[in-house]
C-alpha cells in the first residue's frame, strides 16, 4: 500500500468537523464522535486513497491529463509543487467560471499570452507608447497568474482532483455537466454525492493534505514510467518487424538475345537457298 493507517494517523487526516457542521450523507466515512468532532474512519480513507491511486495511475498511463484543483491556501504550494512534479496542469488561483463548460474561450485567454510573448521578442512591443506597454504587461501578468498553468492543457482534462470538494464547488460541479470523474478529498461537512472518487479526509491540515496528494502522485508517476516502457517496447517491436521483413524483389528486365540470332541464322539458310538458283540462271 502507498499509505497506512499510521502515516494518515501521523498527518491529522481522522480529524473532522463539528458534529453540528457535518454532512449525514458522509455518515459511513465516520468512525466515532469525540468532544464534539467527527473522528474519519482511516481504514477506509486508506482503502479509497488506493481505488483513486489505481484509478488515476490507469488514465496517466493512457496518455491523458489530470486537472489538480485547490484554491484554498492550505493546498496551493502542495498541489503547485506535486502536479509540477508528474507535468499535470493546475489551478491555485481564482477557478474561473466556464473554464470547462466554455473552454474554448479559455484557450483563447492561453493563446493571448503566447501573442503577447511574440510581441515582445519580434520587436512589435517596441513601437507602442508607453501606457498600452504598461497595459499590455499588467494583462500578460495577470493572464500568468490565473491560466499560466493550464498552458499545455490544449483539450478538456480526463480527470479532476480538489482538495475542498465544497470550496470547488463550482469546478465539480462544472466537471459533472461535462461527465469527467471528480476525484476529491472530502472532509465531514461536505457533501460526497457528486464526487465519483471519495477520499474521505481531514481537508485543512497541510500534513493531510501532503500525504494524499503525494500517495496520488506516486501513483500517476507508476503510470507515467509505465507508458515510457510500453512506448519503448511498441519502437523496439516495429524497428524488429521492419528488419526481419523480406526485401522486395527486384525484377530484372532479361535481354534476349536469342531472338536476334535466330533472325541471322534464318536470313543465311534464305541467301544460300537462293544462291544456287542465280547460278543456275546464269549458266
Amino acid at each position: 500500500m502507498r499509505t497506512n493507517f499510521d502515516q494518515l494517523l501521523e498527518a491529522g487526516c481522522h480529524f473532522g468537523h463539528l458534529k453540528r457542521k457535518w454532512n449525514p450523507a458522509m455518515a459511513p466515512y465516520i468512525y466515532m464522535e469525540r468532544n464534539g468532532i467527527h473522528i474519519i474512519d482511516l481504514n477506509k480513507t486508506a482503502i479509497k486513497i488506493e481505488e483513486a491511486a489505481e484509478a488515476l495511475k490507469n488514465i496517466a498511463r493512457s496518455g491523458r491529463k489530470i486537472l489538480f484543483v485547490s484554491t484554498k491556501k492550505q493546498g496551493q504550494e502542495i498541489i503547485a509543487a506535486k502536479a509540477q512534479e508528474v507535468g499535470m496542469p493546475y489551478i491555485t488561483e481564482r477557478w474561473a467560471g466556464g473554464m470547462l463548460t466554455n473552454f474554448p474561450t479559455i484557450r483563447k485567454a492561453v493563446k493571448k499570452m503566447s501573442q503577447i510573448d511574440k510581441m515582445m521578442t519580434d520587436g512589435t512591443f517596441d513601437n507602442v507608447s508607453k501606457r498600452e506597454k504598461l497595459q499590455i504587461s499588467r494583462q500578460r501578468e495577470k493572464l500568468e497568474k490565473n491560466l499560466g498553468s493550464i498552458v499545455d492543457l490544449t483539450r478538456l482534462p480526463s480527470a479532476l482532483f480538489v482538495v475542498d470538494v465544497m470550496k470547488e464547488h463550482i469546478a465539480v460541479a462544472e466537471a459533472n455537466r461535462l461527465g469527467i470523474p471528480v476525484f476529491g478529498i472530502v472532509d465531514t461537512n461536505s457533501d460526497p454525492n457528486p464526487i465519483d472518487y471519495v477520499i474521505p479526509a481531514n481537508d485543512d491540515a497541510q500534513k493531510s493534505i501532503e500525504v494524499i496528494v503525494s500517495a496520488v502522485c506516486d501513483a500517476i508517476k507508476e503510470g507515467l514510467e509505465e507508458r515510457k516502457v510500453e512506448k519503448a517496447d511498441e519502437e523496439a517491436a516495429a524497428a524488429q518487424n521492419t528488419a526481419e521483413a523480406p526485401a522486395p524483389r527486384e525484377r530484372r528486365t532479361r535481354v534476349r538475345k536469342a531472338a536476334p540470332k535466330a533472325e541471322e541464322a534464318e536470313k543465311v539458310v534464305a541467301v544460300k537457298a537462293e544462291a544456287p538458283a542465280e547460278e543456275t540462271a546464269a549458266e
